[in-house]
């Protein structure tokens, strides 16, 4: 009461008083500062029930009330006093030492306003940065303590100075010359925390010594001057002492050194104590603490500075916490997910990891425990895709190996069905969240590895989790095999050249799956005469002498949809006429097993605007890959090499082989997988599965073969099924919903994959269309 009843009197008098001038002003405060430890008896009360907050303010006002009189950048008296009096030290020392109580949370305070208000930079003065380091040091030793509000607006300031002046964080890496005598000092510092007594008692004729000197003299007060803060301040200074390691003859022995776990591994000679303060407040029970010091963390992997994105990754446990935490959010996911939860479960920010299972009306067993995880893959995510390029690597080559590899792999290649399907779709949900070029390589490497040379039938297993992710393509449970072939497809719109090389197209490289023959002069005759030597026309063939009106395109509708002829580009270019190709699909489906024409709005057209859409997307993702605009010359290639399509095109050729006897929902999984590829718009990939009239090497199949197999067998089949296209059109019209659901209809699984291979056989004539278009166009 006394206390509070002095503090109202000395605000009293400070506002009758008249102005002093403001250094005088200042001076005045921090006086009374110090008076306090001269004239308290009661070391136990509470600083909140001191003058010194409120001094701290005052002196806070006037430092920034000077600078806005000041002209930009130019230092005023009371700054000046504030530096030469090493001010900032001194409040440090009472700070850690906490004296009196609160004492801790009243500096961080101080510190925090002074660099965010005060516009001139502070933090490369040595009696700023110092103090500043030293402050950072006792943030986040203890979680949970009243003063963790201060510690991270404290921290997260110095992070946005820094962010401001990247330059500046080499005052916060501290260069440990002797890791030995660092050693030392730290147990030696140990050891004193622990046999420290009380000392915070505070001898009045001590510190009135020191009170007269600084008032005598004008120097400062120094902070090992103050016996309320001396056994911290000890500890300090075994810190601060010159490193002098050359010089000293320390033993390992007489240093207990040779059993210290931390002696067999020394790592590189630098401590960043800003980021280990932020990483022990990231595990910090309060939420937004948490959340605060990963934002902290996020300014500063950014920094450009080399010599920091060295020591982030090389001298801190960031990215151990960044996959221990992965690695522990992942294991506490059930066993058993349904994936459609999975996939569809709300996008997550990692900022805004908030949830709450009572407001949730599609809650589901282990959503909380889901949305952690993918919210801290999400942070790993953003954080890696904010840093420097260096530390951004580092990073995530950990997420790669203590993450994917140590965990995720053993689940991806167990055996029980429910535990494969539930990390697939774990697998899918990252692959689609991903955004990061960096981790997205680290990803795309883990599941494809990386070989970039031809594969052959005998290698296959060279990278086991590749191997067998494709062969859960092919699975005996259509659930895990469609997942999969999901995460297939979202993996190939990633934006990273590896992915489609790695799958295809080192495989179709040196073009062997044609069968080349030198053109002799009466082939070169027909050439000339728009004609391929060796082609076969398909409409003479027996398999398309059913053609009607309705299965092709006029001559008119393709002058009005092909560009004209120029000089610049020939009809004649090396490429099979477009309508020609576009027919040949159309018209693989015989007519007694077409349906879309009865049904209005199925026709070809409708796929070409998507085609195109698409197409163009893809198109801006492969720019950057410099692909060749024509196929490598025939001249340049091996075709003495046996072609082997690759693991992943056999299973899904030997899928499309199997789409009249599969369920309807893998048909179109596999379908479009092979549409996706079908898309990029490099030569050999058009040439392989786009153009009906290549000539395959002996023993090769191409997608169009592969159709043309399947088409053969669903001829001889529709023989044995009656009434076959009035169940077919009844089929369609149920799945667009035109018709209810009634009886079960024989050979269901036949008629939906027939229509799913019609529908097929019309998006590839329009993605041919499409590409051939726009590699025409001028």
């Amino acid at each position: 009461m006394f206390s509070k009843f002095t503090s109202i009197l000395q605000h009293a008098v400070e506002a009758l008083a008249p102005s002093l001038p403001l250094q005088e002003d200042f001076v005045y405060h921090w006086k009374a500062i110090t008076h306090y430890y001269i004239e308290t008896s009661d070391d136990k009360a509470p600083v909140t029930d001191t003058n010194i907050p409120s001094h701290l303010d005052q002196m806070l006002d006037i430092l920034v009330q000077e600078e806005n009189e000041r002209e930009s950048g130019e230092t005023g008296p009371c700054m000046e006093y504030l530096l030469h009096h090493k001010i900032l030290e001194t409040l440090y020392t009472l700070g850690k030492a906490d004296c009196p109580p609160g004492m801790k949370q009243q500096v961080l305070a101080f510190y925090t306003k002074l660099l965010g208000r005060i516009q001139q930079p502070l933090l490369p003065h040595i009696n700023v940065h110092r103090p500043v380091q030293k402050l950072i040091r006792l943030c986040g030793e203890v979680l949970a303590t009243p003063t963790e509000n201060e510690e991270i607006q404290f921290l997260c300031i110095v992070c946005a100075k820094l962010k401001q002046d990247p330059y500046l964080v080499n005052f916060f890496l501290e260069v440990i010359q002797d890791p030995v005598l660092h050693l030392y000092r730290r147990q030696n510092k140990l050891k004193a925390m622990a046999s420290k007594e009380s000392t915070n008692i505070i001898t009045e004729d001590m510190l009135k010594g020191q009170e007269s000197l600084a008032t005598d003299t004008g120097q400062p007060i120094q902070p090992e001057e103050i016996p309320g803060a001396a056994g911290a301040e000890q500890m300090e200074k075994e810190d601060d002492l010159p490193h002098q390691g050359d010089d000293l003859s320390f033993s390992l022995d007489e240093l207990n050194v040779a059993s210290s776990p931390e002696s067999s591994t020394v790592g590189p000679n630098q401590d960043y104590n800003l980021v280990n303060s932020l990483l022990n407040l990231t595990k910090s029970p309060d939420g937004r603490i948490a959340v605060k010091a990963c934002e902290g963390l996020m300014l500063l992997v950014s920094l450009p500075e080399p010599a920091a994105a060295k020591c982030l990754t090389q001298s801190t446990s960031l990215c151990e916490l960044l996959t221990d935490r992965l690695a522990t959010l992942y294991k506490a996911l059930p066993q058993s997910l349904d994936p459609l939860d999975i996939e569809t479960v709300e996008a997550i920010n990692w900022g805004l990891d908030s949830y709450s299972h009572k407001e949730d009306a599609s809650a589901f067993p282990g959503k909380r425990a889901l949305i952690s995880f993918l919210s801290w893959f999400d942070y790993c995510d953003q954080l890696i895709k904010e840093a420097q390029k260096t530390a951004a690597v580092a990073m995530a080559k950990a997420v790669r190996e203590r993450f994917f590899v140590d965990v995720m792999e053993p689940q991806l290649m167990q055996t029980s069905e429910i535990g494969i399907l539930t990390s697939t779709a774990l697998l899918h949900r990252i692959v689609r969240q991903v955004t990061s070029d960096v981790l997205l390589q680290e990803v795309v490497y883990f599941i494809l590895g990386e070989h970039r040379e031809p594969e052959t039938s005998t290698d296959i297993n060279r990278h086991p989790l590749r191997h067998r992710l494709i062969e859960h393509c092919d699975h005996i449970s259509d659930e895990i095999s469609i997942m999969t072939l999901r995460m297939f497809e979202h993996l190939l719109q990633k934006p990273n050249e590896h992915i489609l090389y790695n799958l295809v197209l080192r495989n179709l490289e040196e073009r062997n799956y044609i069968e080349y023959k030198p053109l002799c002069q009466e082939d070169k005759d027909v050439v000339e005469n728009g004609q391929i030597a060796g082609a076969i026309d398909l409409e003479e063939d027996p398999l398309f002498t059913d053609l009607s009106p309705d299965n092709t395109l006029s001559a008119q509708e393709w002058l009005s949809a092909s560009p004209p002829v120029s000089p610049e580009h020939p009809k004649n270019d090396g490429k099979t006429e477009v309508h020609k190709i576009v027919n040949s699909f159309l018209c693989l489906v015989p007519d007694e097993a077409k349906s879309s024409y009865h049904v209005e709005g199925t026709g070809y057209d409708t796929y070409l605007r998507d085609a195109h859409r698409q197409f163009r997307d893809y198109c801006v993702i492969c720019l950057r890959w410099e692909w060749p605009g024509s196929p490598r010359s025939l001249e340049k290639c091996n075709l003495e090499a046996s072609f082997f399509e690759g693991h992943f095109l056999k299973v899904l050729f030997e899928r499309m082989g199997r789409i009249l006897d599969q369920p309807y929902d893998v048909n179109l999984q596999v379908t479009s997988v092979l549409s996706k590829l079908s898309l990029f718009p490099h030569p050999h990939i058009h040439e392989y599965l786009l153009d009906p009239y290549v000539n395959l090497a002996s023993g090769c199949r191409s997608l169009f073969s592969v159709i043309v197999r399947v088409v053969g067998d669903l001829m001889v089949r529709i023989q044995r099924i009656p009434d076959f296209t009035p169940k077919l059109l009844l089929v369609r019209k149920r799945l667009l919903g035109l018709e209810p659901e009634g009886p079960i209809i024989d050979h269901m699984t036949l008629l939906e994959g027939v229509i799913v291979l019609e529908e097929f056989c019309k998006e590839l004539a329009a993605i041919a269309f499409v590409k051939y278009h726009a590699s025409s166009t001028p």
